[in-house]
């Protein structure tokens, strides 16, 4: 096996990680696999404790939380390996997932990066991804295949292009990065790795899927399902991807579709929950992108 450098993100969630690194020491050889782990802003340093759980490990401390992208990319910027595999730390692999999606990797050069099947941790049985359908740029809105399917193994033999990876586990190549760059740190949580792989698709590289291994991911432990940051950077990155990836007339039919029809539905939604509170950050993620380049690096969100 090629060597692989396994990268993870930690923001104020020691035990999670911990279990983590415990789920790699299980199923990895430690001289033929680097591990990376970005503390990214956490309140407390944890970096001793992680150590102590998987030795040799990589532990880079940044006193600032970077975001996905930007915690992601400072671990990129050290890793030694060919292969690089970004991976949630809320999840926990499977005994063959670096040897699949390397296996990828070596027998199809036009791939550029990977996604494994994703499980419920909490809910085994059940599948969260088996890869995206197509962008519809209008509306910005696809489709998880297999989402909440009950796993029979009916994607056990698929190896096949698909739309987008799961930012939860992907892998890529790392002289693939000389070219296409980095994940765009303007986006700071969500929508990033849609980005990323727009990249690759623009580099001439596929996006693909394998069933041939798994990860179990504990869904929804960073953030909440719905909480002011949540609502901001979905709202805001939507928008911000649309104008990135598409032509300006695209995003502007996109954006009459979006602050006409969809945000006013969403508020509506929110008002019936009893949360009423999320409708500034609704309007606030809308503003931004307004009032803002499509390249810029004001977050517009006080972390």
């Amino acid at each position: 096996m090629k060597r692989i450098s396994i990268i993870t993100v930690n923001f104020n969630q020691p035990k999670v990680t911990l279990d983590f690194l415990k789920s790699i020491k299980l199923y990895t050889v430690q001289k033929e696999v680097e591990v990376i782990i970005v503390d990214n802003g956490s309140r407390e340093d944890c970096g001793a404790q992680f150590v102590e759980e998987y030795p040799g490990l990589v532990y880079l401390r940044s006193e600032l939380n970077l975001g996905f992208a930007g915690g992601n990319n400072l671990g990129i910027k050290v890793a030694k390996g060919e292969y690089l595999l970004l991976l949630n730390n809320d999840t926990e692999i499977t005994a063959n997932l670096l040897s699949e999606l390397s296996a990828e990797l070596d027998a199809h050069p036009e791939i550029g990066m990977v996604s494994p099947l994703l499980l419920y941790f909490d809910a085994p049985d059940v599948i969260q991804y088996a890869g995206f359908t197509e962008m519809n740029y209008v509306t910005c809105r696809n489709k998880g295949i297999g989402s909440m399917e009950i796993n029979k193994g009916q994607y056990d033999n698929d190896s096949r292009e698909t739309a987008f990876c799961h930012g939860a586990a992907m892998m890529c190549r790392r002289k693939d990065l000389d070219t296409i760059g980095l994940m765009e740190e303007q986006f700071f949580l969500y929508y990033e790795e849609l980005d990323w792989c727009e990249k690759f698709r623009r580099a001439g590289k596929k996006i693909w899927f394998t069933g041939r291994t798994s990860v179990y991911h504990k869904e929804s432990m960073s953030v909440g399902k719905e909480s002011i940051i949540k609502t901001y950077f979905m709202t805001r990155n939507r928008m911000l991807y649309i104008r990135r990836n598409t032509s300006w007339v695209n995003a502007f039919v996109f954006s009459l579709y979006f602050i006409l029809l969809a945000c006013p539905k969403q508020l509506l939604i929110y008002l019936k929950k009893g949360r009423g509170d999320l409708a500034k950050w609704l309007y606030k993620g809308i503003l931004w992108n307004l009032t803002h380049s499509k390249n810029s690096t004001n977050l517009g969100f006080k972390i």
